[in-house]
């Protein structure tokens, strides 16, 4: 008995140290890491490139210059990259001079959701922008031809449709068909203000309900698609004009690309969303350079027997 203990005990104590050998050759196989090595080196932040004042950036090709060189049409003089007009330096470049007569001037939003801090948002962008909202409609000449026109402004709230941008280009819409008027829009929008809901997206068929009336009545609709137009205004509006123009290499969609791209699983084409892919597919009729847009849009009004004001 004695002598099956002292042989078992042998085994056991082979065993163990047979298993410390293994281990420590393990351990001389796994490379010694230096602890300055194990410590990660903090990449810095890159420092933000600092635009003097009075300046801007060309998001296309870099360059920098003084904001004046972009000129009232606001086309980077480099590589011809057009940056966003807002609704009154469109209007002013594209109307005849003091043309225009504005509808519904004063008319906000009153928080329909009660959606919080939405008010003060507002009154914040009314002050910076000087719109009441995301849109300026009214009437005007072009080329001495009579018209009505919706110009939709992406810097307020990001040109989104909520209740007041459906009412004013509803009443648009209204006021061309009952006074027997072609109608202009330049859409710009990211889409239906989630803001107001329900409400916002009811407004994609108020308005649409509004162009049928028009069209039905046998008027001319002329959409002009600039950049960004996407979500709702681009799912209604947008689509049902007569003649669709688009300004160059404009950013047109429904969803967003990286959401689109999140939920395929795949990589989309580069030049999918923009009106150069549109335009190869058949959703838009003409690309027009902003530059040429007056011409262009008188040539459409004439050609559609828009009658000259006083002329029979």
């Amino acid at each position: 008995m004695k002598l099956f203990e002292n042989i078992k005990s042998g085994i056991e104590k082979i065993s163990v140290d047979s298993l410390k050998d293994k281990v420590e050759a393990i351990k001389d196989t796994v490379p010694k890491k230096n602890k300055k090595e194990e410590k990660k080196e903090e990449t810095p932040a890159p420092k933000k490139e600092e635009i003097p004042e009075g300046c801007i950036k060309c998001p296309s090709c870099g360059n920098i210059m003084e904001k004046r060189a972009l000129g009232k049409l606001r086309i980077c003089p480099k590589c011809a990259k057009l940056f966003r007009m807002n609704a009154k330096d469109r209007i002013k470049y594209i109307v005849d001079k003091d043309s225009f007569e504005e509808f519904d001037v004063n008319m906000e939003s009153k928080n329909p959701l009660n959606f919080p801090d939405y008010i003060s948002k507002v009154k914040s962008l009314q002050e910076k922008t000087g719109l009441k909202d995301a849109v300026k409609t009214g009437k005007c000449t072009i080329g001495g031809r009579p018209c009505v026109i919706a110009v939709m402004d992406s810097g307020f709230m990001m040109g989104s449709l909520g209740s007041v941008v459906g009412e004013k280009i509803t009443r648009a819409f209204e006021y061309a068909t009952n006074n027997k008027m072609a109608i202009i829009v330049f859409t710009c929008s990211g889409g239906a203000r989630m803001q107001e809901g329900i409400i916002s997206l009811m407004q994609m068929s108020k308005v649409s309900a509004a162009v049928a009336k028009h069209s039905q009545a046998g008027l001319l609709y002329i959409t002009v698609l600039t950049d960004p137009t996407y979500g709702g205004v681009t799912a209604s509006y947008a689509m049902l004009g007569d003649i669709i123009l688009s300004e160059p290499k404009a950013a047109v969609g429904f969803a967003g690309r990286r959401v689109i791209e999140g939920t395929i699983k795949q990589k989309l084409p580069d030049e999918f969303q923009t009106s150069e892919f549109l335009l190869e597919h058949g959703f838009v009729d003409a690309i027009v350079e902003r530059e040429k847009l007056p011409g262009v849009l008188k040539r459409i009004l004439k050609l559609h027997n828009v009658k000259k004001v006083g002329e029979e």
